[in-house]
């Protein structure tokens, strides 16, 4: 053996040696401190809402039912002070109902299109389980009726401390048979947004495992659908979604006093780990910023690995839900456009 042979030998080995150093699977990656400017191309109303402060009450983390309804008491108190306006702008009415012993609202708008008087929308309101009561969780409802002149049903459904896991998924599937009684499945949809897109996902899950038929068609927005805080954007975008902002903060301490010890990567509770075959068309919501578009992601890829039809509509500079709060944002009847549009293509007439 030569020493050109030898050197040669000695390099490839090197070479090897260093490939199999660098592919060694990486635990993590160093960030440095560093300053995000309001993103200029979204609309002056959104931009606003990027460049809020963090929401002062995000590290309020309450362990029982009872704490967390004075809390979600309070909140509310703050939305319906806004929400008579928003009822107005839109020109629905609402109607408070109980259906099969299950509390409820019924939205409608001024006029409903002839393509969607046979139609009717199920929703899921938000809130990380323990959040929006009554008529707190309304505001998305009534964007969606406005803005896609749909007729929806709003489900009030139970939340700590009146009841825990699975009540408010109980509560969305006693719902959703009272209307299948009177609608074919292919006129209905379900829509919701963080725990109503969870709960939105829950209740396809649900309905399959009952064998009852599925909704025409589903619009998760940003879902809460992985409570086991699996996902890179619980940590890229920690501190940074000014909402949510962190993924120990307090939409986790609701999520577990909802579930209450039981098993949060259950399917019912974390969906993203369900049997997605079968699912309807799908359209899911989210914003560069989200804490919860890592939960959005894979929700969408694990439908497109279903073979479902799922689109991904992701909203620039967006922390959690920006795009329901302020319905006079472009962005925010873009969203409700699209998902009006979705929901067109895939619901019978």
């Amino acid at each position: 053996m030569n020493t050109w042979t030898s050197l040669s030998q000695l390099l490839i080995v090197g070479a090897a040696a260093a490939m199999l150093e660098s592919s060694a699977m990486p635990q993590s990656l160093d960030v440095p401190a560093r300053t995000l400017p309001v993103p200029q191309t979204p609309s002056p109303q959104i931009q606003r809402l990027i460049g809020a402060p963090l929401r002062p009450d995000w590290n309020v983390l309450p362990k029982t039912g009872e704490e967390w309804r004075q809390v979600a008491e309070a909140a509310a108190a703050r939305t319906l002070q806004t929400l008579p306006g928003l009822i107005e702008r839109t020109g629905v009415t609402v109607e408070k109902t109980t259906i099969d012993g299950v509390r409820a609202f019924i939205v409608t708008p001024k006029e409903i299109p002839p393509g969607n008087r046979h139609r009717v929308l199920l929703h899921m309101h938000g809130g990380c389980y323990v959040l929006s009561p009554g008529e707190a969780g309304l505001p998305e409802a009534v964007m969606m009726a406005g803005f896609g002149g749909f007729k929806v049903v709003s489900v009030d459904y139970r939340m700590p401390p009146e009841a825990y896991f699975p009540a408010a998924l109980e509560d969305g599937v006693t719902v959703y048979k009272h209307l299948l009684k009177t609608t074919d499945a292919r006129h209905i949809a379900i829509f919701g947004t963080s725990a109503g897109g969870a709960l939105t996902l829950e209740i396809v899950l649900r309905a399959k495992q009952e064998r009852i038929p599925v909704p025409a068609a589903i619009a998760p927005g940003t879902p809460m659908s992985d409570v086991t805080k699996v996902g890179d954007t619980f940590y890229t975008n920690d501190m940074v979604d000014n909402v949510l902002v962190s993924r120990d903060g307090y939409c986790d301490a609701g999520a577990k006093v909802y579930a209450a010890g039981h098993d949060m990567k259950d399917p019912l509770i974390s969906p993203v780990y369900g049997d997605m075959s079968g699912f309807p068309p799908a359209i899911l919501t989210s914003g560069t910023r989200d804490l919860l578009l890592s939960n959005t992601v894979r929700v969408h890829r694990k439908l497109r690995q279903a073979g479902v039809e799922a689109v991904l509509q992701i909203f620039e500079g967006q922390s959690h839900a920006h795009y329901l709060r302020d319905d006079s944002a472009p962005e925010t009847k873009e969203a409700f456009a699209e998902i009006s549009h979705f929901f067109d293509q895939h619901m019978a007439k």
